[in-house]
């Protein structure tokens, strides 16, 4: 079939060329070295220049051709991003990565994990996308394997505490998190304060590490009561269930994460169990759902903003500063009372 030149285009026989930067330049008047620099966010063109330029472009509909970029400097400018589709916290995470990324020239491409849909898999497709860097949500692969990655390109674990390889890492003090629960609620006469644990992996350890030291520091060790769970609300839910059926509820319920929270909150509001009268639940994550009036969980802030700037600056120290080295970041979390804690009855 013979292309559409640009008479047929014209007559509206076929889609019109794409704008290029040449157009937009020719509209304002100005070189196209100018506003490669305008939209580039890069400083030098005067705000007037800027403004006509953005006003141009938008006028022509144009967009960068970043395949052509890439091809051009040889660099993608992409930090690829694994997250698990089913957690609040990761998607609020993105919102800031995207927000920080953005401010030093990078754009991000997201893979995520589902319940068919692996790690592995979801690694794989962000290297195939000429991905730079690699932000990892939670990754749960083994030391060894996340250190033979970082040789294909730089990677950056946030969330989780990595032992066995040299790798950056941001994250916050897990332990000292639950830690924190279980100091607000003994101050509020709690004793029997149960824990609904997160199952495998490190970020599940080191909760469950800092509930049993923290209950142990008390001296409350006869109350320590861990219940098996994970990161869901189903989980949550089916522990809450499980400590109804025991007939003698704890004063208090401490739980991996703010899915597995609501869930117990689920099971207690259910059974008509008054929360925070009867009982108290914590969750940890601070994640917008735990916000909602409806919910208004006491909870732990990770500080998603401060984690998603501190991982893309590891991420661009090594791609533009070559730094070699790698090194953990340690926030510190905080808690969030809101109206699930009480005093003990």
């Amino acid at each position: 079939m013979d292309e559409l030149g640009p008479a047929a285009a014209a007559r509206g026989d076929g889609p019109a060329p794409r704008p290029r930067l040449e157009d937009v330049a020719a509209r304002v008047g100005v070189s196209t070295a100018s506003v490669s620099l305008v939209l580039r966010g890069v400083p030098g063109p005067s705000e007037r220049t800027r403004q006509r330029v953005l006003k141009a472009a938008a006028d022509l509909g144009y967009r960068p051709d970043r395949t052509a970029s890439a091809l051009a400097s040889r660099r993608s400018r992409l930090l690829g991003v694994m997250i698990d589709v089913h957690s609040p916290f990761h998607a609020e995470l993105v919102e800031h990565l995207y927000t920080a990324a953005g401010e030093v020239g990078y754009d991000l491409v997201l893979s995520t994990q589902t319940r068919t849909r692996d790690e592995s898999t979801a690694v794989e497709t962000l290297l195939a996308f000429r991905c730079e860097a690699l932000i990892l949500l939670g990754p749960v692969a083994p030391a060894s394997v996340l250190a033979d990655l970082d040789r294909r390109a730089p990677v950056i674990s946030v969330g989780r505490r990595i032992t066995g390889a040299d790798l950056d890492v941001v994250r916050s003090a897990d332990d000292d998190g639950v830690g924190q629960i279980v100091d607000h609620l003994v101050g509020l006469g709690h004793r029997a304060i149960a824990y609904v644990d997160g199952g495998k992996g490190v970020i599940a350890t080191d909760r469950r590490r800092g509930y049993r030291g923290a209950m142990r520091r008390h001296g409350l060790d006869g109350q320590i009561r861990t219940l098996r769970g994970d990161h869901t609300e189903e989980a949550g839910e089916k522990a809450g269930r499980q400590l109804l059926d025991a007939g003698e509820l704890p004063s208090a319920v401490a739980a991996y994460n703010d899915r597995s929270a609501i869930g117990l909150l689920t099971a207690f509001r259910g059974a008509g169990v008054d929360v925070p009268g009867a009982v108290s639940v914590v969750g940890y994550d601070d994640d917008t759902l735990s916000r909602l009036s409806c919910f208004n969980l006491t909870t732990v802030s990770q500080n998603a903003e401060e984690q998603a700037r501190r991982a893309v600056a590891a991420a661009v120290e090594r791609l533009d500063q070559g730094r070699g080295a790698p090194r953990e970041s340690v926030l510190a979390p905080s808690l969030v009372v809101r109206g699930t804690t009480a005093p003990a009855r």
